[in-house]
């Protein structure tokens, strides 16, 4: 009698792992991808076919030029990884922007100084009558101190935040170590941030109201060539082109302020409100029409960095015009003060640097210059004189 077999049914298991080991070994010798799968995941890379049929270098290239990408947030700027355009920006900003924006403000105070040292202060050539005429009722003046004190805030703040960190924003030798100087530019960088946010509407306002004042008045009009034919004195004594209530200086401040000061408005709503309104990508479609390239269409970021571009070079722009503005009101001029402080002028001011105004106040034949030779003569209706 034969010994049972202590393993039951050895041999049909025996059988079965042999079976098994060879198929194994023949799937490694005949499915060479399967070892270099195994291979590339020991070497730390990432198994092939992953991408379909598109390779690595053309998938990170449209990373890399932004492209718009699928997310499952409802933030769908989320799906941009990578924004390109950015880098550009900050190119921009920190770079040209920057730095010729502080060279024209700077500039322009250079080139004031050297007016100053060379003309001096503008006399009244006739000294002072005594006499005084209202030039700007409360009105008016309430417009323009409305306009002119919110712009210089906004002016001061936009500055800090522009050139502040380069001026205030060094912290001290060690880490972590933070001078004074730089925790005021912290502060007032803070805090003025948001004081520009709400005086910004002030500023609104009053350009408003200066343009429905003042518009009628600040129309092109052929005298206006006489008066910049010499610069309108500025440079030589004595010589006082007719001019009526503006002069064509002034009419250029008034328009720079309001067609400035409405773009610096709409570009700066769209930095208040961010990524809910577009202003470039219609302006260029507009623009197309007449010959030019621009893109037409464009993101929501790359509206704010362009917005960002424009409100900052608009705004040192009108920064460095309304210094000189400032300046002929204050220092440069006698008796130019008077109109924004009081609203009261003396006669002979008037007279010398607006002549045809005091003319139409006062029911007087207009200046004998006006109807000289010089190209300066008007329309008879503009001359007719006007009571007050």
């Amino acid at each position: 009698m034969s010994k049972k077999c202590r393993f039951p049914g050895h041999p049909a298991r025996l059988a079965a792992m042999l079976v098994l080991t060879v198929g194994l070994g023949v799937a490694a010798v005949g499915l060479p991808g399967l070892t270099g799968m195994a291979l590339a995941q020991q070497a730390g890379e990432v198994p092939g076919q992953s991408l379909g049929n598109t390779s690595d270098a053309e998938f990170w290239r449209a990373v890399r030029e932004g492209e718009q990408f699928t997310v499952s947030i409802p933030d769908k700027k989320a799906g941009v990884m990578i924004q390109s355009e950015g880098e550009n920006w900050r190119n921009a900003r920190n770079g040209p922007v920057t730095n010729f924006g502080g060279w024209i403000i700077v500039g322009m105070l250079v080139v004031l100084a050297l007016f100053f040292g060379f003309r001096g202060r503008i006399r009244i050539d006739s000294g002072f009558s005594g006499k005084l005429m209202l030039r700007f009722n409360s009105v008016e003046r309430i417009a323009h101190w409305l306009t002119a004190g919110s712009f210089m805030v906004l002016g001061l703040t936009g500055l800090n935040i522009m050139y502040g960190r380069y001026l205030f924003g060094r912290s001290g030798e060690a880490t972590g170590d933070f001078s004074a100087l730089h925790q005021f530019f912290a502060f007032t960088a803070y805090y003025g941030k948001l004081v520009h946010s709400y005086i910004a509407f002030a500023f609104m306002l009053g350009v408003v109201m200066i343009f429905v004042l003042w518009v009628k008045d600040n129309l092109p009009r052929g005298i206006d060539l006489k008066w910049l034919a010499v610069a309108g004195g500025l440079f030589s004594k004595g010589v006082h082109p007719p001019a009526r209530k503006f002069n064509a200086g002034q009419k250029f401040i008034f328009w720079v302020v309001v067609l400035g000061g409405a773009s610096l408005s709409l570009s700066g709503l769209s930095l208040m409100f961010p990524f809910t309104f577009g202003i470039f990508a219609p302006t260029f479609g507009m623009l197309n029409l007449f010959g030019f390239d621009l893109p037409a269409t464009l993101t929501v970021i790359e509206e704010m960095q362009l917005s960002q571009l424009w409100h900052a070079v608009m705004a040192v722009v009108m920064i460095a015009i309304i210094i000189s503005h400032i300046y002929i009101g204050s220092l440069g001029m006698e008796g130019a003060w008077d109109a924004m402080g009081s609203g009261l002028v003396d006669e002979n001011w008037a007279r010398e640097h607006h002549g045809l105004w005091v003319a139409e106040v006062k029911g007087e034949a207009p200046p004998p210059d006006y109807d000289g030779d010089g190209g300066s003569k008007v329309a008879a209706e503009d001359a007719k004189p006007q009571t007050a």
